[in-house]
């Protein structure tokens, strides 16, 4: 049975581009043009992900994702013009899954959809994720497990409970240290370097924990 994909996007020929793609894979999609039509639409269809764009006449996406959580968990993508615009959409927590950048392949939004809805499967299976154990401050992997100092646990904890979102290292530091001080941006790149080898070493060499260019990192599965 095909999977619902809404693509809200204003720009009609880029939105049948991105049909046509989705069509060529297990996806069904639907347009919709205009932001004040999305949120009857979703409330009927339930789509399995929404692809949003934030400049839309009429209801804007960003007050169209912040709706949307108020009664969904549908998988919400954010698709942006501007490479600095995601700092800002990330600052303000809107729970969407993930955030796309204009100029865009399709192939590769067609790919970060995949990777939303294959997340919702791959948590269903707890073997084939990361565990972790908040009281003894340790993660396994298919029953091998590796002991992480408070500080890297708590650098795992919100990248692992939210695989795939995109966090800024503020975001991070945040989780990082209760009484809530300011490091450089180095001593999370330097944390995250030894997460990541340490979780290399109980999966096989899988490198868990991406960076994304101008925007933070996120763990993927």
């Amino acid at each position: 049975m095909s999977q619902s994909i809404l693509i809200v996007e204003d720009e009609i020929k880029l939105a049948n581009l991105l049909a046509d793609y989705f069509k060529q894979t297990e996806y069904q999609p639907h347009l919709i043009h205009h932001g004040d039509e999305v949120i009857s639409w979703v409330k009927t269809h339930q789509p399995q992900a929404i692809l949003l764009d934030i400049m839309l006449p009429g209801k804007n996406g960003i007050d169209l994702c912040k709706e949307i959580r108020q009664f969904s968990n549908v998988p919400i993508l954010m698709v942006t013009a501007k490479v600095e615009e995601i700092d800002r959409l990330l600052g303000l927590e809107l729970g969407a899954d993930d955030y796309i950048c204009k100029p865009f392949s399709p192939r590769e939004v067609v790919a970060r959809v995949k990777a939303v809805l294959r997340r919702g499967l791959v948590i269903e299976n707890r073997d084939d994720t990361l565990q972790l154990d908040e009281h003894r401050f340790m993660v396994s992997f298919h029953q091998r497990g590796v002991s992480l100092t408070a500080v890297e646990f708590q650098l795992l904890k919100p990248l692992a409970t939210k695989p795939e979102r995109i966090f800024t290292r503020e975001q991070l530091m945040q989780n990082m240290y209760s009484d809530h001080r300011i490091v450089n941006y180095r001593t999370i790149d330097s944390h995250i370097k030894k997460l990541r080898k340490k979780l290399a070493d109980i999966s096989q060499g899988k490198d868990w924990i991406q960076s994304v260019y101008g925007a933070g990192y996120r763990l993927v599965l």
